[in-house]
């Protein structure tokens, strides 16, 4: 269905997308347009409003419109990128030429853009765009049975734009800000590091103590590395720093903390690598990679450290546990 209207776009109809899409119709302030390549996933939210592949038994607003037409998104002046990290760049630079250049980015992916940059530096090298990123505690599913639900907007000087906030006024999102951008973008990919770490002591413990023990050092860690890559220290008590890791690394419908929980009881494999999305493994690998080059991870940075020798060596698992208390306190 054609709209002249079309202002909100969000790119991927996947969980996130939708939910996000949907709360936004529901404000009743603006068309929603979903861009999606899932054809059949299009055709379900136009005729049923129901989509029909990630939320099969919820109702959508009659506001949100799917399109696989790339061209629509030329009337839309935000647009929030909704798809996995792995794809936002290539797959923007294939839409290059159907949105305005003054349409602002807003990136909601977790996960580096192109080896140890982040999405949003390379947003900003390879588009003329302003760019901001919008980080959370945030789980789909509750944000689509309107669950209240808190994010970080991380802009600069040429992403900042108060629309965001008026857009969600009055929602069950609640947004908190910053002007800095790249704490938010470290943030949200060292969370599912530490997840994993979290996931190995639960699989083996079933001890509150240890389990805050064991998240104390590792946000000590994150805050260490956080201002190694450029980030405030500051941010971590915004909703993208604090709120995020623990619902990542405390909540068993997290990913990465099973992806630990499987480490954990030894029932990780190359079969189960493949088959996962393993956002929080292929970050350790990148962090640890690019801290090497100027020191020894060891000594600066153990537990990535120690969770990288997981995936690349021969490793007794029944020991994480012993080596992570023997840490120097951070």
């Amino acid at each position: 269905m054609e709209n002249q209207y079309d202002k909100i776009a969000l790119i991927g109809a996947g969980t996130i997308g939708t939910a996000l899409g949907n709360v936004l119709a529901a404000a009743g302030r603006e068309t929603v347009l979903l861009h999606s390549i899932e054809e059949g996933v299009v055709e379900s939210i136009n005729t049923t409003h129901i989509n029909s592949k990630y939320f099969p038994n919820l109702l959508l607003n009659p506001n949100l419109h799917a399109t696989s037409d790339s061209s629509r998104l030329g009337q839309c002046d935000i647009i929030f990128l909704a798809i996995p990290s792995v794809a936002v760049i290539g797959y923007l630079e294939t839409l290059r030429g159907h949105f305005p250049e003054d349409a602002l980015f807003v990136n909601l992916a977790k996960g580096f853009g192109s080896g140890s940059k982040t999405i949003t530096q390379c947003l900003k090298e390879k588009f003329a765009n302003p760019v901001c990123t919008m980080k959370g505690p945030s789980f789909a599913g509750e944000i689509i049975n309107r669950m209240p639900t808190g994010f970080t907007l991380g802009y600069d000087e040429t992403g900042f734009n108060p629309r965001i906030a008026e857009m969600f006024a009055g929602t069950t999102i609640h947004l908190d800000f910053t002007d800095d951008m790249q704490g938010v973008e470290i943030l949200s990919i060292l969370k599912n590091i530490y997840a994993i770490v979290l996931g190995i002591v639960d699989a083996q413990f079933n001890s509150p103590n240890l389990r805050f023990l064991v998240l104390t050092k590792a946000f000590r860690e994150m805050r260490r590395i956080l201002k190694w890559f450029g980030g405030r220290e500051e941010t971590l008590f915004n909703y993208c720093g604090y709120g995020d890791f623990t619902l990542t690394a405390l909540n068993d419908l997290s990913r990465n903390r099973t992806l630990g929980l499987l480490i954990g009881k030894g029932f990780f494999t190359e079969h189960v690598s493949h088959e996962l999305v393993l956002e929080g493994k292929t970050a350790a690998e990148v962090f640890y990679q690019e801290i090497s080059q100027t020191m020894p991870v060891e000594h600066h940075f153990p537990i990535i450290a120690e969770l990288y020798r997981i995936f690349h060596s021969k490793y007794d698992i029944s020991q994480f546990v012993n080596k992570i208390l023997l840490l120097p306190e951070g």
